[in-house]
């Protein structure tokens, strides 16, 4: 029962960036899924809602599914701008997020703090968030005894040179807290690939990562969660996809630490 985490982020990395308000968050949002359950729900079932509602999608040439063109109906999601389309799209994709089995983990930096707090060590946003990934991706494989590997969105030549090894650093070293995570991740490289690829699980992480950074962003600051189609999302995630702590208690104050993280 092999496990899959597929990252996606929001936000950028640089450090130079954080004293604008519209780039001083990083967050990187984790989709835990079986593989099996890749292949034989979730590919389908993306597939089946894309033959469904775009005229351009074809086998030979797939359409991917990315949440910037579809919330503003750019081609080839142009059906989108007919609003009965949109409603019934919207519904499905929320039905397709809801009966998928997965878990999410969220991490939240806020670079502005970071540099506050860490006036000498400033560790690259994106490799802090991804350790701190890593560390509950173990926690969760190694409290269901299963094993899993991890899958990225390429980034670019360099920026993914530096991701495989960094990811190859944790894996060999571990962290000062989980100095063993390697005990539980079946390949020393991450999986590197762009959305073109037609990755099931990277388009899914696609879809939630920015309603998950919203919605984190809301719940910190104690505000309603938005009033759109992200929020509605939202709310699928926090009532059963978001890694919680087990046991009894306030559901969402069950997620803090276990599904949301925010940082420093």
């Amino acid at each position: 029962m092999k496990h899959r985490l597929y990252i996606d982020e929001v936000g950028n990395a640089s450090l130079q960036s954080s004293h604008d308000p519209l780039h001083r968050y990083l967050s990187l949002t984790a989709l835990i899924m079986e593989i099996k359950h890749v292949s034989e729900y979730l590919h389908p079932k993306l597939e089946e809602l894309k033959k469904k509602y775009f005229s351009k999608h074809h086998p030979d040439d797939p359409i991917i599914l990315h949440r910037k063109e579809l919330v503003n109906a750019n081609y080839p999601f142009q059906e989108l701008r007919d609003s009965n389309v949109r409603i019934s799209f919207e519904k499905d994709v929320l039905d397709l997020i809801e009966t998928a089995d997965y878990k999410i983990i969220t991490v939240v930096i806020d670079k502005k703090e970071q540099l506050k707090k860490y006036k000498v060590w400033q560790y690259d946003p994106y490799h802090y968030s991804l350790m701190i990934l890593l560390e509950r991706y173990y926690l969760y494989l190694s409290a269901n005894n299963i094993m899993g590997d991890v899958f990225a969105e390429s980034r670019g030549g360099r920026d993914d040179r530096r991701l495989k090894k960094s990811f190859r650093r944790l894996y060999d070293e571990g962290t000062n807290k989980i100095p063993e995570i390697k005990s539980r991740i079946t390949s020393c490289e991450i999986k590197i690939k762009p959305k073109s690829s037609n990755i099931a699980g990277l388009q899914l992480a696609d879809l939630i990562a920015h309603p998950s950074f919203k919605s984190t962003y809301c719940r910190r600051n104690n505000q309603p969660l938005p009033d759109n189609f992200g929020g509605q999302i939202a709310e699928i995630l926090e009532k059963t996809k978001y890694r919680r702590k087990p046991g009894v208690g306030d559901p969402l104050g069950r997620i803090w630490g276990w599904g949301r993280i925010w940082l420093p």
